[in-house]
């Protein structure tokens, strides 16, 4: 067979096999709504409403029955049928039990759903998701994503309220570690790796339904305060907000958890703009949405419903269709309907969203699926895990600073003090969504480093960043007293040639609920770092933390930053290999570093105002601080290397295009460094004149090139009409022609710039 004939037959192959899968596709898709509803009819009002109710793990299943109290109830209502799902049950043994008394004890043996935060990672924990953003690397934030549903699932949990994919510019927040920065494009682009990662194919038992969250506006809460007030412009939420949900849903996403927050002055929660006309009118969802924890009660205390009745009834109405241990759903909707204050088909409608995902995650055909001791046993905490997060800690570091080639250090002959409670902390590298892991399982900075064995190695505590044991739920007193270890540690750094000082943030400091005013270094550190300082000025930070740090002494003093977030399990080895050269950094930063909390919210693709500078010598009327500069201390996309990357030669394919055309920008990128290393060359854009204001930047598009030294590569992309489009004047998504200018380099502020027109 010639090479023409065979190529002929090769893509009628394809096509028919495409052909088929598709067809197959709508085949389960009908089949499935067929199920539901020949189920549908059979359920009565009180059973449907129990599929929209779901109730937080309540009692020890394999110990005696609940008698009494909150438990009893609940325990009675899983065995009338009136439970939908569960949360914060784990193990197979307890799953199992559960999902038996689901399937096997009520009338109609719908099973369960069972949701767990798996946030980042269940018992071999991942860099906490805004550190795995540094990587920006798609692959291995998937198979970060797919090594936590395989182990997750492996327990019986086969639902995870991630990814969390709201835009955060504010670092006061304590859930920006817990997202993927300050960027839609990025945030769409993690989004989708983590979306399919988690849930995959959901034919297999290793994968779980993930959770876009929380729609929407969350992020930005007024003072950065944790479930504070949200008012937002159109323009802000359709093209800065909305984004990562709406790529969450085109990458096949199952359900959406909703905020807590009120968006211009409607709770999301009881919000039908987003619940019903955005996400399951504009967008055509499919899937379901479960309000985030109590919040449906909660809007109570908004001053927008009176009481759980009238809370439910908002709520189901706006298009909340699952309940999270509110119970507002199982104790008031059916009465609701038979006062005709809530539509029957209103329920119906959320019932057959609950009942589709359960038929498309394969449990009618197997309750059980999930259920798999000998599975359970061998792959919880599996040494492969540890491989694959040991990786991701490593790409998720961002070099900030190293003059005079302090990093990485020589691997013999140097007296090395290492310093700071952080240092030893096996705990703190876990981050805060660790519900499942345990405590001290993390590798410390102080046993990677120790795995090094041809230099001196001395420790000193220093000072203790908290006083007393810190646990999930409780606060815990920052140290801002006890500087007892100081001497010890002054002592050590004197000897050493080098300094590490690994200061920050502990576990629990970032996260939900944990909101901080002062964004610099906690406690007494700040002054334990001046103080080394004094006696040995060869040091090496290693910031240990979950949001961006205002550190501008740091940077003015230290030679060398490392970036090191909130690594996982394998934090001290990562961090150790980065240090001493056996992995070289390439992370980049997925949100603005500000000089001073003041600043905040600080992000690059900031507005230009109508006086963006001063026009004047000396004059005061433009758009500034006259006690801080306007620029970041680091800035969006920026990370060194142990290589040395330069740019040059941007090129342009054409200096304009019209509708359905395109161009091509690219530029040659060279290592003139002495070691092989990974670029994130970076495309952003700027609109000039547009119907709205645009900003000054928009990431647009990047790529991860590896270089050998003296080795060269040209960088290309595409710019098309969909790069350039936004959410105009005319209330829709389009591109708008004119003028734009093109930027091409390492960072958001150091690039090569071009021009060109989008015409009609």
């Amino acid at each position: 067979m010639n090479r023409r004939f065979f190529l002929f037959f090769l893509a009628v192959g394809l096509f028919v096999i495409g052909s088929v899968k598709a067809q197959t596709k709508v085949k389960k898709e009908v089949s499935f709504d067929k199920k539901v509803e020949i189920l549908l009819k059979k359920m009565t009002l009180e059973e449907k409403v129990g599929q929209l109710n779901q109730y937080n793990g309540f009692w020890d299943v394999t110990g005696p029955t609940p008698k009494e109290g909150l438990a009893a109830k609940k325990y009675e209502d899983l065995k009338k049928g009136l439970v939908g799902s569960m949360l914060n049950v784990k193990g197979v043994k307890d799953v199992r039990a559960l999902q038996k008394i689901a399937v096997e004890q009520t009338r109609l043996g719908i099973p369960l759903l069972f949701g767990f935060d798996v946030i980042h990672g269940y018992k071999t924990i991942s860099p906490i998701p805004l550190a795995e953003s540094a990587s920006w690397d798609m692959d291995a934030i998937q198979k970060s994503a797919e090594m936590a549903a395989d182990e997750a699932s492996s327990v019986g949990i086969n639902w995870t309220f991630a990814p969390m994919v709201d835009v955060s510019r504010d670092a006061r927040w304590g859930r920006v570690m817990e997202g993927a920065g300050e960027d839609s494009y990025l945030g769409s682009r993690i989004a989708v790796a983590r979306v399919k990662g988690f849930q995959g194919d959901l034919s297999s038992n290793k994968n779980i339904l993930a959770c876009a969250k929380h729609f929407a506006g969350y992020a930005f809460a007024e003072s950065g305060k944790d479930y504070n007030s949200v008012d937002l412009g159109e323009s802000t939420l359709q093209n800065v907000v909305f984004p990562p949900f709406k790529a969450s849903l085109d990458a096949g996403v199952r359900t959406f958890m909703n905020s807590f927050n009120e968006l211009n002055g409607i709770p999301a929660t009881g919000n039908p703009y987003l619940q019903r006309e955005v996400l399951k009118g504009d967008w055509k969802f499919k899937g379901f949405v479960v309000s985030d924890w109590g919040s449906i009660q909660e809007m109570k205390a908004h001053g927008f419903a009176k009481d759980d009745k009238q809370a439910a009834e908002i709520a189901i109405n706006a298009g909340s269709d699952m309940d999270m241990e509110s119970s507002a759903y199982v104790d008031y909707l059916a009465q609701l309907v038979h006062e005709g204050k809530v539509k029957e088909t209103t329920v119906d409608d959320a019932v057959r969203r609950i009942l589709r995902v359960k038929f498309e995650l394969g449990l009618f055909d197997n309750p059980y699926k999930y259920c798999d001791e000998a599975r359970e046993l061998a792959t919880v905490g599996k040494q492969e895990f540890q491989n694959e997060v040991l990786d991701m800690a490593k790409k998720s570091i961002v070099l900030l600073k190293n003059n005079n080639d302090v990093l990485p250090l020589k691997k013999s002959g140097q007296k090395i003090a290492l310093i700071g409670a952080l240092a030893n902390d096996k705990t703190s590298p876990l981050g805060s969504w660790r519900i499942a892991a345990d405590e001290n399982t993390a590798v410390s900075v102080l046993e990677g480093l120790q795995a090094y064995k041809d230099n001196q190695l001395t420790y000193a505590k220093g000072a203790d960043v908290a006083l007393g044991s810190p646990k999930f739920i409780l606060e815990t007193k920052i140290n801002t007293t006890d500087k007892s270890g100081f001497e010890e540690a002054i002592t050590t750094a004197k000897k050493a040639d080098v300094v590490i000082l690994v200061l920050g943030e502990y576990g629990l400091q970032s996260g939900e609920g944990r909101s901080r005013a002062d964004l610099g270094l906690p406690g007494v550190q700040q002054e334990l770092l001046e103080a080394i300082y004094k006696v040995n000025s060869n040091i090496v930070l290693v910031l240990n933390n979950g949001r961006p740090l205002a550190i501008p002494w740091a940077e003015e003093h230290i030679p060398a930053i490392v970036e090191a977030w909130q690594l996982g399990t394998q934090s001290g080895n990562a961090i150790a290999q980065v240090l001493y050269g056996d992995y070289n950094p390439s992370g980049k930063l997925p949100m603005t570093f500000p000089r001073n909390v003041a600043q905040v919210p600080i992000y690059y693709n900031y507005k230009s105002t109508g006086r963006p500078i001063m026009n004047e010598p000396d004059s005061v009327f433009w758009s500034h601080y006259i006690d801080e500069k306007n620029t970041p201390l680091y800035p969006f996309g920026f990370g060194l290397s142990y290589s040395k990357f330069e740019y040059s030669n941007l090129k342009l394919s054409s200096q304009s295009f019209s509708k359905n055309g395109k161009i091509e920008v690219s530029v040659l990128v060279k290592n003139s460094g002495k070691v092989k290393g990974k670029e994130v060359v970076q495309l952003y854009i700027r609109d000039l004149i547009a119907s709205i204001t645009r900003p000054v930047l928009e990431l647009k598009g990047f790529e991860m090139i590896e270089l050998k030294p003296n080795e060269t590569k040209r960088v290309t992309f595409e710019i098309n009409e969909k790069t350039i489009e936004f959410f105009t004047a005319n209330r829709k998504w389009e591109a708008e022609t004119g003028d734009f200018k093109v930027f091409i380099g390492g960072n958001s502020v150091e690039t090569l710039k071009g021009e060109f027109q989008f015409v009609k």
